[in-house]
């Protein structure tokens, strides 16, 4: 063992000696001082290599003498010339000290490894995990076409030394791997198709109009599936199912759905295009997946459609979604809506509402809209008020002054001593359980609506009896208006209760130039009516000077990047509404068709998005775990710096370009 021990060991580094002893020769010819200092050189790196390579030499030996300790001759042989792939070295440095002829022929050298790093040997080969304690390596690596599965251990030289070698064993798992891949990649995936703007495609069209617009999205879809080789049908009139293997999925995602803008071809002689939503149920049972499918389908389509949503056991994946919310022309939901809260009022003790954190005027807008509906349905409401400053407060302070809403705004813990089992809790302006005021006032409750336009987030209030949910909608106070109109008399909205609402309409839609559309100006001339006055809403958001300064402030330290997205990030807490109001500033410089605001709130980035162009806030902000629509979105970046939130920023923005 020794003898091949030493081979092994055998530095490979003659040629490069004589090579230079050959130099220092010649040298000598020329200058022989020059050469006589060449060969000193020559002889001390000699001399250091011959001592290092001893001492490594010694180290290789002792630990295997160590874990060989008490064995016979033939068992030491027997681990020398072990089946496996074995490799020494140190886990601190990854210098190799020892391996077998079978890892020499797997990385492809043929004589030894002696001081060379093990990730020069095998690329990209890290020794974190046995640092970390563990026995086997989480990556497997693939060498000369096969894969390999690497375990092994770290021990000491021996027991008086602190000095520590790795040693490790590679598994050849090739034909694993091969039938592992072949499993996934024929896995089947669900599919669940909708031509979700059918009825406006069909709208003032005859039969045959009908049916060539049909076969038309279904060309498009046929030629995009018909590769996958899977199972394609129709089951109603603007539905059809696939089933296909996994494989193609990955191809699918590659290339972002193309099938999304294929079917955008498709035009309606009322010069409307088609747009196709995709829900894709995975990984589970074909009967759960057909449920994640439609479950993604509800999901895209509460997202405003045009897109591909994915989901699997454990969380929802989206692409696509680029096209602009279209305002739905007939009212039918928002009666039946408002038909089944009355009904839910009517079955409850008393009624509790509440908005997100740091709550406008538009949710404190809905709130009192609803607070208006119960207070005519005879059910006690209250509103879940946060205990520090909030944005919508001016106006909440308004409202306590009226004898209806004394006592009516309540903290989280006043509410749960009165909760039972019929009390029925609003959710206005968010779908996102951990946005709401109180995170456990929603879940202690089994009685839940939620109220929203903001795009559906993965993580949505998914337990409510009734969701009301338009992302088309300008606001919450807008379907809440809506909703007052089918189910009080006019004449019982006081006027302080119409301007509330009405506050929260022109917040979200800065005076009726974003997201607008006819409803929300048949909303606000409905509010108008009832004595809402458009001189006080001014009022209310009014600025104190020393604010005004501070938004000019964050503007002053803008920058324009690719082109069209003005980005200001200050170190100074400003706060929400400066932020909200120096982004919806921004929007003002030529050009910009987005705007990003950051500021410090305690070891939180708070970001504040807006847009006026093709550009969607709400995906970028997504990704970094924020939300909101495609005009105006907002996050909170936890245990973070302003600087390294607009790093992730700005990558969030390339990628979403890239897309």
């Amino acid at each position: 063992m020794n003898e091949k021990l030493n081979r092994i060991l055998e530095p490979r580094g003659k040629l490069y000696l004589i090579l230079l002893v050959v130099f220092s020769g010649i040298t000598c010819v020329y200058d022989w001082k020059a050469g006589l200092c060449e060969l000193v050189a020559t002889m001390l790196v000699l001399i250091y290599y011959l001592i290092t390579r001893q001492h490594h030499r010694n180290e290789a030996s002792r630990y295997i003498a160590s874990v060989t300790g008490g064995i016979d001759a033939a068992s030491r042989d027997t681990m020398v010339n072990s089946p496996f792939p074995m490799v020494m070295f140190q886990p601190d440095t990854g210098d190799i000290i020892w391996s077998n002829e079978r890892f020499l022929k797997i990385v492809g050298d043929r004589e030894h490894l002696f001081d060379t790093k093990v990730d020069a040997a095998v690329p990209g080969f890290t020794t974190k995990w046995l640092t970390e304690g563990r026995s086997i390596c989480p990556t497997e690596y693939e060498l000369d076409r096969h894969r390999y599965m690497v375990m092994g251990h770290v021990s000491r030289v021996s027991r008086e030394s602190e000095e520590l070698i790795a040693t490790t064993y590679w598994v050849d798992i090739t034909s694993l791997a091969d039938i592992r891949e072949q499993f996934y990649n024929t896995r089947p995936v669900v599919a669940e198709l909708l031509i979700d703007n059918y009825e406006d495609l069909i709208r003032n069209t005859n039969d045959k109009t009908r049916s060539a617009l049909r076969s038309a999205v279904e060309d498009e879809i046929t030629a995009w599936f018909q590769p996958s080789g899977g199972l394609f049908c129709r089951y109603d009139r603007e539905r059809y199912l696939c089933v296909f293997e996994e494989q193609y999925l990955s191809r699918f995602q590659k290339e972002r759905f193309a099938v999304l803008d294929a079917v955008h071809k498709v035009v309606s002689p009322n010069g409307i295009n088609a747009t196709l939503s995709i829900g894709i149920g995975m990984d589970s049972s074909f009967g759960e997946m057909l449920e994640f499918a439609e479950l993604a389908i509800e999901m895209a389509l509460s997202r405003g459609g045009d897109q591909t949503v994915i989901k699997n056991r454990f969380n929802f994946e989206f692409y696509g979604g680029r096209t602009k919310e279209n305002e739905r022309h007939t009212k039918v939901k928002s009666r039946v809506m408002s038909n089944a809260l009355g009904e839910l009022l009517q079955a409850s003790s008393n009624v509790f509402v509440m908005g997100h954190r740091a709550a406008d005027l538009d949710a404190v807008g809905a709130a009192i809209g609803v607070c208006a509906i119960a207070r005519k349905r005879g059910v006690p409401a209250f509103i879940i008020e946060e205990q520090h400053s909030y944005p919508g407060e001016v106006m909440a302070k308004r409202v306590k002054q009226l004898a209806e809403y004394e006592d009516r705004f309540i903290g989280h813990q006043d509410a749960v001593m009165r909760m039972d089992s019929r009390t029925l809790l609003v959710v206005v302006d968010t779908n996102r359980p951990e946005q709401v005021i109180d995170r456990d006032l929603l879940s202690t409750c089994n009685r839940i609506a939620v109220i929203d336009h903001h795009l559906r987030a993965a993580d949505y209030i998914s337990n409510a009896a009734l969701n009301f949910h338009e992302p088309y909608a300008s606001s919450a106070s807008e379907l809440v208006t809506e909703m007052v109109q089918y189910l009080i008399d006019p004449s019982d909205l006081m006027r302080q209760e119409a301007e509330a609402l009405l506050a929260g309409i022109v917040l979200d839609t800065k005076n009726f130039t974003l997201r607008t559309g006819g409803r929300t100006f048949e909303a606000a001339a409905f509010l108008r009516r009832r004595g809402a006055d458009t001189v006080e809403i001014k009022k209310l958001m009014q600025s104190d000077l020393d604010s005004t300064i501070s938004k000019y402030d964050v503007i002053r330290e803008a920058r324009m990047v690719h082109g069209n997205i003005a980005i200001s990030a200050t170190e100074k807490p400003v706060g929400r509404v400066i932020a909200s109001q120096a982004a919806d500033e921004l929007l003002n410089v030529a050009g910009a068709e987005a705007s990003f605001v950051l500021f410090p709130d305690g070891d939180t980035v708070i970001i504040s998005a807006r847009s006026v162009g093709d550009v969607s806030v709400q995906y970028i902000l997504e990704m970094l775990g924020g939300g909101g629509n495609a005009a105006a979105a907002g996050a909170q970046v936890p245990n973070s710096t302003v600087q390294e939130t607009l790093r992730r920023l700005l990558e969030a923005i390339g990628k979403y370009l890239e897309k």
